[in-house]
């Protein structure tokens, strides 16, 4: 055939998109060009294809080979659509099975001496072909384990380009080689530390419970070693199992990082950058590929800032928008990238650069104006979008007491997940499932809006200019989670007083 066409996928973002792949093959000038918005190693790809084919004996026709990515509009990126063009290529002079080519896609790339190197982002470009009704998928051998995480879809996978012509009927034999293995191992799944660790902080560790239980963004200011980084880390371990879904979505994320991805693992992701990272670092970037930052990489599950004044303040406003919308989208010349970013925020700082402002037996040094600049880094905006604001004191006990067991993570799940099924069954003909997510306008108005007298401390906070309207529907979310978690059916004057002092540590 003259013209011969198979599939590849574009990743843009955290998304797949399908792309068809076009060999066409002229009696002109002896040329290998590709067109379609390919980027510089994509461009690349006609001199590694070339090779490739020579040395698994597949040589290409020495006429003009025109090979168009469709569709064309498209920016495409990188190295993983070798192996379709190199099929679609040979394809044009030898005889491939044209069905098996239509419903396959290809992801990979080529080395010179012809076998399937690895490359990022293959889960995602998985689930873009099973999307697009294309169950069958070759991959390079080491990707194998990551492919077949999706489920319905036939994974191949190739060590060799010889193999992969083999798989599409050609009469040729496979060479046997050694394929090329990923050099990480898979990430081993790590097991949070237990929140029966945590000693003389049970007011601090009711609120990590609620704001497990709701899905809400806390905020903790304490003086060093007070237990802010401890409380922060076992998060991950008091909130539910992610299910099929967003364990894919973890997974997907994974893979677009270059991590190795083996299974799906079910703990919620936590990530703590440090405190010199950049805007780029957080939400994402990059100059030709857009990756994912620690946003995209702490969605489903925890994004940890420790010593949140240290941060620039500029990135710390970058979370604004993610906070409200759960995505985050990075605009490039030529190219916009979205990935999730439904991470809840955990955030960690000292009432003063030296710490001991405001703690008692403690002696600040720090000169006025330095204490200002220092708060003033976290902005009204991002506060305004935390829903739970704890102050802790050094803790005073080195050991349990049996009047007061420090709570276990065991525990504590079991009160998260019975209060997340109580909400989850109140939010059933919604579009929420947790408190967290549900709308202000719902939350005042809807059917489980609180009668007046019930909200009376809170309209009296608003009125008196202690909270925004945003906060107000942030205590009322708050508020609902510790309903779930006292088992009531209805807010009472006690869940919107103990959400308020969390919020702005008012008393009614």
């Amino acid at each position: 055939m003259t013209v011969a066409r198979t599939w590849a996928v574009a990743i843009v973002g955290a998304r797949g998109e399908p792309v068809e792949i076009e060999a066409d093959l002229s009696n002109q000038t002896p040329e290998f060009r590709i067109i379609g918005l390919a980027d510089k190693a994509l461009a690349e790809a006609g001199q590694r294809v070339r090779n490739a084919c020579a040395n698994s004996a597949l040589p290409l026709p020495r006429r003009r080979l025109t090979v168009n990515l469709s569709p064309a509009a498209l920016p495409k990126q990188g190295s993983g659509f070798d192996v379709g063009i190199a099929i679609a290529a040979v394809a044009t002079e030898m005889e491939l099975d044209a069905a098996s080519l239509a419903s396959t896609v290809h992801i990979g790339e080529l080395g010179l001496d012809g076998r399937l190197r690895p490359v990022p982002g293959v889960l995602p470009a998985v689930i873009a072909a099973a999307q697009s009704g294309r169950t069958r998928v070759i991959v390079p051998w080491a990707n194998r384990e990551e492919a077949a995480l999706v489920a319905g879809v036939e994974v191949i996978g190739a060590v060799n380009l010889a193999q992969v012509a083999a798989s599409h009927g050609a009469r040729i034999e496979p060479v046997v080689e050694d394929p090329v293995e990923l050099d990480d191992e898979p990430a081993a799944t790590v097991t949070p530390p237990d929140l029966a660790e945590v000693l003389g902080q049970r007011e601090a560790v009711d609120a990590l419970v609620t704001a497990a239980a709701g899905g809400h963004h806390l905020m903790m200011c304490g003086p060093p070693g007070a237990g802010k980084t401890m409380l922060a880390r076992r998060l991950p371990g008091v909130l539910p199992d992610l299910d099929d879904a967003a364990a894919l979505e973890v997974a997907s994320i994974r893979s677009l990082t270059g991590s190795r991805v083996a299974e799906l693992a079910r703990t919620p992701p936590f990530e703590a950058p440090h405190h010199s990272a950049s805007i780029a670092a957080l939400v994402g970037g990059g100059t030709r590929t857009v990756r994912p930052g620690a946003i995209a990489r702490a969605s489903r599950g925890v994004l940890f800032l420790d010593e949140a004044g240290e941060f620039p303040a500029s990135a710390l406003d970058a979370l604004r928008q993610p906070l409200e919308s759960g995505e985050i989208t990075i605009h490039r010349a030529g190219v916009t990238a979205a990935f999730p970013a439904r991470f809840q925020l955990i955030m960690a700082t000292n009432p003063c650069p030296c710490g001991d402002f405001g703690i008692r037996g403690g002696t600040c040094s720090c000169p006025p104006a330095a204490i200002r600049r220092y708060r003033s880094r976290l902005s009204g905006p991002i506060l305004d979008r935390i829903d739970i604001e704890l102050t802790l004191a050094r803790v005073s006990v080195a050991h349990g007491t049996p009047a007061a067991p420090a709570m276990s993570t065991a525990h504590a799940r079991g009160i998260v997940a019975e209060a997340r099924a109580r909400s989850a069954r109140r939010l059933r003909e919604t579009p929420w499932s947790t408190n967290a997510q549900v709308s202000g306008q719902w939350l005042r108005d809807g059917p489980s809006a609180p009668p007046p007298l019930v909200r009376r401390p809170l309209d009296a906070a608003l009125h008196r200019g202690a909270l925004t309207l945003r906060g107000y529907d942030r205590v009322l979310r708050v508020a609902w989670s510790l309903a779930d978690i006292d088992g009531a059916a209805q807010l009472e004057v006690s869940h919107i007083g103990r959400a308020l002092y969390l919020k702005k540590g008012i008393t009614p």
